[in-house]
């Protein structure tokens, strides 16, 4: 029986994709039979190449769910009033089979024709097989399309909490939808077994294969993707650049360093800190070409926001281009735009505006008399400093519109100096009748682009999550147990701790932005004093002097508090959170930070009850 290979799943999505690269006139003539037998398909690498690239474009087709659903579960995201029922149901953690946003059949898709990728690479070139031949593009291909297929069962478990086990040997939708409605046992007509070490023409075996329908929980989705590509992969990450003189190319598809923070992160999700450690180190510490994935002073202060601009192998590590001349284009601007004929269904929440507008610049106190205890009375504010975070918040994170127009940036500082001199009268009539709206992917857009390229991994995430793990993480040098909590502090504030050596230009993640300093650096002493958060006065402290743990909480929870600043809006604040509360132990941990949101008092309470139960985490599927 000859296997055919779907290609209508990846024309539509890929055709001008395909365009880019030379050799591909007659794989791309329209006129031909788009249901092509492997024999006339894979004649030369391009057609290779160009497959590849049809697999890129089914990811790029998941990048708005994985926002939503990352988001809108969360704390920094909710609907407006225009928000359609599928989002509603999202917001509310009562999510109906038949949503949208909800569906795991673009993780199928890509699961399957992952599949078939694979398959065909294992029989027209066996060699990707053998560990000990020579490594050659076909192996950096076959480590590509695993690591993507790992990518997308280890997020279809965090959304779902258990995915059916898709056997390889199902590489179509329809083989796959027959084996997700079978009863329990599904008869697989083909199945092609490859000899290790020999040629396809004398070791394929077609044999009738029964697979058992299998549900891998987070536990074995980790376990087996982070054993397959720790031993299947010998090479990872085609270098397209020699073909089209783009280094930006490099971080368009899967590569060694997003091998890593893909590793790193199941890991990290797993538990197993060390692990997730030792993967994120080969990313910020390894990479010392260019001082790439450095946070130094490429994308500091206001060049922060050229992050979104343009894709950029320093801080980008995996990205999604887009691009509205080339018809490919995302929901973004729709979802989160008033403007035009855009929708404006999602908004920021209070809490992710005030995460901006209540960070301080500048400022400085001390101790009226040190003899006394800590005491608020006892604090003088000799500077009171400057509010909001411009360089990461206002004008590209989130934005006010007025009329459609956005609210010009000195309106915003001057609303935020009247707030700190408790005049919220004034200050309220500056900001009347805006729209509060998501600017990340409409910063330097035009109205109708629907065109802002999505980042999956990049280099200030790392850091945090490795700053994550140094907040806990203890090793043993020689005899003695070191913490690695000061080196967490460093990679938080200003680079200083950093253990990659001397020569790495390290300014931190809020040390970029200029809010890593001896006073608003976030650092966590015996003392840590609350302030105002619009007038940054003093109103009490805590006293953590007997109490290493609770001082270890405390820098997670700036540390959090930091993604939430630097990341918002790019798919992870949910894991974020679902991740502090496992680690506490602690499910109301989550449920009070998404609870929050609510307006509504009965409804806040609802959803923190709700949110108790781990279970509801998690989209019910497949129950």
């Amino acid at each position: 029986m000859k296997r055919t290979f779907r290609y209508s799943i990846f024309i539509a999505a890929s055709f001008i994709i395909f365009s880019f690269f030379s050799g591909c006139k007659d794989f791309l003539n329209p006129n031909q039979d788009i249901n092509i037998t492997e024999d006339k398909l894979f004649k030369d690498w391009y057609e290779y190449r160009a497959v590849e690239m049809g697999l890129y474009a089914i990811q790029a087709d998941l990048v708005e769910q994985i926002v939503i659903l990352g988001e809108l579960r969360a704390d920094l995201l909710q609907v407006t009033e225009y928000a359609d029922a599928d989002l509603i149901e999202i917001s509310n953690f009562n999510i109906s089979k038949d949503n949208k946003y909800a569906s795991p059949r673009n993780f199928f898709k890509l699961i399957s024709a992952s599949n078939n990728f694979i398959r065909i690479l294992e029989k027209n070139h066996p060699e990707v097989l053998d560990p000990q031949s020579q490594i050659t593009n076909y192996d950096f291909l076959y480590g590509e399309v695993l690591c993507m297929r790992a990518w997308a069962y280890f997020n279809a478990i965090r959304i779902y909490g258990k995915i059916p086990f898709i056997h390889e040997s199902l590489t179509t939708m329809g083989e796959v939808d027959n084996y997700l409605n079978s009863s329990g046992t599904y008869i697989d007509s083909v199945d092609i077994t490859f000899a290790r070490n020999g040629y396809h023409n004398d070791t394929v075996f077609n044999t009738p294969v029964t697979l058992e329908k299998q549900y891998y929980d987070q536990k074995l989705v980790i376990d087996y993707f982070t054993h397959e590509m720790e031993n299947r992969v010998k090479a990872v990450g085609v270098n397209h650049s020699i073909y089209n003189n783009d280094d930006s190319w490099e971080v368009t598809v899967w590569n060694p360093w997003a091998m890593n923070t893909l590793m790193g992160l199941m890991y990290l999700t797993g538990g197993d800190q060390l692990k997730a450690a030792n993967y994120f180190e080969k990313v910020i510490y390894n990479s010392t070409e260019d001082y790439r994935y450095q946070l130094d002073q490429t994308f500091s202060n206001r060049n922060w926001r050229d992050i979104f601009n343009n894709i950029d192998y320093k801080e980008h590590i995996l990205s999604s281009r887009f691009s509205k001349g080339e018809q490919q284009q995302n929901n973004f601007q729709s979802l989160f735009e008033p403007r035009g004929t855009h929708k404006y269904m999602l908004k920021p929440t209070r809490q992710a505006v005030l995460n901006w507008e209540t960070t301080w610049d500048n400022y400085s106190y001390r101790v009226g008399n040190p003899l006394l205890p800590p005491d608020p009375d006892n604090i003088v504010l000799n500077q009171r400093g400057i509010p909001g975070d411009f360089w990461r918040g206002y004008g590209v994170s989130y934005a006010y519109l007025r009329n459609g127009e956005l609210l010009d940036e000195m309106i915003v500082r001057q609303m935020l100096l009247l707030k700190s001199e408790n005049d919220y009268r004034t200050s309220l009539l500056l900001v009347q009748d805006v729209d509060t709206v998501v600017w990340k992917y409409s910063w330097n857009k035009n109205i109708f682009d629907e065109d802002a390229d999505f980042i999956f991994y990049r280099a200030a995430s790392v850091h945090l999550w490795l700053a994550e793990i140094y907040t806990y993480l203890a090793r043993l040098e020689g005899s003695i147990v070191r913490e690695s909590t000061p080196v967490a502090v460093g990679l938080l504030n200003d680079g200083s701790n950093y253990p990659g050596g001397t020569g790495r230009v390290q300014m931190g993640v809020r040390g970029r932005v200029g809010f890593g300093g001896l006073v608003d650096g976030k650092r966590i002493g015996n003392i840590i004093y609350n302030h105002h958060p619009f007038t940054n006065e003093v109103l009490g402290y805590r006293n953590l002097t007997t109490s290493f743990y609770q001082k270890q909480l405390a820098l997670d929870e700036y540390i959090l508090d930091e993604r939430a600043r630097e990341l918002a809006f790019e798919g992870e604040r949910f894991y974020d959170l679902m991740r502090a509360a496992e680690r506490r132990n602690d499910p109301s941990y989550l449920a009070r930070k998404v609870s929050e949101k609510f307006k509504d008092e009965s409804k806040r309470e609802e959803i923190y009850n709700l949110l108790l139960d781990k279970k509801n985490w998690y989209i019910n599927y497949f129950n």
